[in-house]
């Protein structure tokens, strides 16, 4: 029987950072359930705060730290860091900072009113850092990563200068470390009332896939 589009469906939230590597092999994996789980899941994005507040700092505080992670996350996962991103780290001076970034996905969530295209551009968002190298904490960066989603760029700037999504952005940071996230990347699947905890880290497709189905199996036995 094919899937009521009516119905509410379980929801995986993917809560993540655009500031975390592990994120950004996740990623592919998050895309490839949208795909392969639509008309059975809902997915959306939630942004967890990863370095905010005094951790704010120049990326050659941590450089040596990150650079070494890469090759780890680049086996693991098989994303690639960019020429770009290795560029930034290794000049120095870019502050690494999750605030503008995860704004920058509120104010798209709050214009699009659509959550799947919100993880897209979360995505993309991504993929502008570690691949590209761009400098996420500069607003006008975030204009040519609107155009396939069909956003107006002045809409977006306006919105992602407004106070109120300066604030909402901080309720978000506020409200995944309420849930108890302690590491990104975190799935939880929402079914009904209920939520579970599907992959702490970065998990392959298949895992995830797996864990899937099994709590959709079990949901509907309850139900």
């Amino acid at each position: 029987m094919a899937p009521d589009p009516a119905a509410n469906l379980p929801e995986l939230l993917y809560i993540h950072d655009p500031l975390c590597g592990w994120c950004y092999g996740m990623s592919p994996v998050i895309s490839r359930v949208q795909a392969e789980f639509a008309g059975r899941i809902d997915v959306s994005v939630l942004c967890g705060g990863m370095v905010k507040g005094e951790e704010v700092e120049p990326i050659s505080a941590t450089w040596d730290y990150i650079d070494q992670s890469l090759g780890e996350v680049e086996k693991t996962t098989g994303v690639q860091f960019g020429a770009g991103f290795r560029a930034l780290g290794e000049e120095g001076s870019y502050v690494y900072d999750s605030e503008p970034p995860s704004r920058a996905i509120v104010a798209f969530r709050q214009i699009t009113e659509d959550p799947a295209r919100t993880v897209a551009f979360a995505h993309a968002v991504q993929a502008a850092l570690f691949r590209d190298g761009q400098n996420l904490n500069d607003p006008s960066a975030y204009n040519a990563l609107l155009a396939p989603f069909g956003v107006d760029s002045t809409e977006f700037q306006r919105r992602f200068a407004a106070p109120e999504t300066a604030r909402a952005t901080q309720q978000e940071f506020a409200a995944v470390a309420r849930i108890g996230v302690q590491g990104f990347p975190t799935s939880i699947v929402r079914v009904g009332e209920q939520g579970y905890v599907l992959a702490r880290g970065y998990q392959p497709f298949e895992m995830v896939r797996q864990g899937l189905e099994q709590l959709l199996s079990d949901a509907a036995l309850v139900q």
